[in-house]
């Protein structure tokens, strides 16, 4: 394996400076090969991971932690969609559908975690994605989170040497609940 194929199979830097607050059920958003399904079902969290290819998961659909979801998040027809307040913490990275945002943001349980990570307007200049229909403009996903979301972290810039891109990433809590209430 090369250490560009280490590189894609190893979690996000974003997702594990942030994992040690994630609980559990947590749900992996267009999980690919699974690289922070894997993270977390091996630290015992159970994990639902959606992705319209469950095939790349290889051995992690046999995991006890995980659940595989096979769905296309972007069909008109019959989208898949998170249950309101079912997960503890939503991982999302690389992957941007904003019709979804809400949904995400919904599907978090009081004190539940968010934690996002993609690709921004600018990217273009390093190649893809290169369409602004999967670009992030400025500000995004803490538009996304302002109604419902305390920010910990967010960060929107250029990262890599190489390859280099440009990003935006949030590490935000829904606080909602009975810690967040004072009870």
């Amino acid at each position: 394996m090369s250490n560009d194929d280490d590189s894609k199979s190893a979690p996000s830097p974003w997702i594990t400076r942030f994992s040690g607050l994630a609980r559990g059920p947590l749900l992996d958003v267009a999980c690919g090969a699974g690289r922070h399904t894997r993270h977390f079902a091996d630290r015992g969290l159970p994990v639902t991971a959606v992705d319209r290819d469950i095939s790349k998961l290889g051995a992690l659909r046999g995991h006890p932690d995980v659940t595989a979801i096979e769905a296309d998040l972007e069909t008109e027809d019959t989208p898949w969609r998170p249950e309101p307040a079912s997960y503890a913490t939503v991982v999302v990275t690389n992957y941007l559908w904003r019709p979804l945002l809400p949904a995400l943001v919904a599907a978090l349980r009081p004190d539940g975690l968010l934690l996002y990570e993609t690709f921004a307007e600018g990217n273009a200049r390093y190649g893809k994605p290169s369409n602004p229909d999967f670009l992030l403009r400025p500000g995004e996903l803490l538009d996304a989170a302002r109604e419902r979301l305390t920010v910990i972290a967010y960060e929107h810039g250029e990262i890599g040497d190489p390859p280099r891109a440009v990003v935006q990433r949030i590490c935000a809590t829904r606080d909602d609940g009975p810690k967040a209430l004072g009870v």
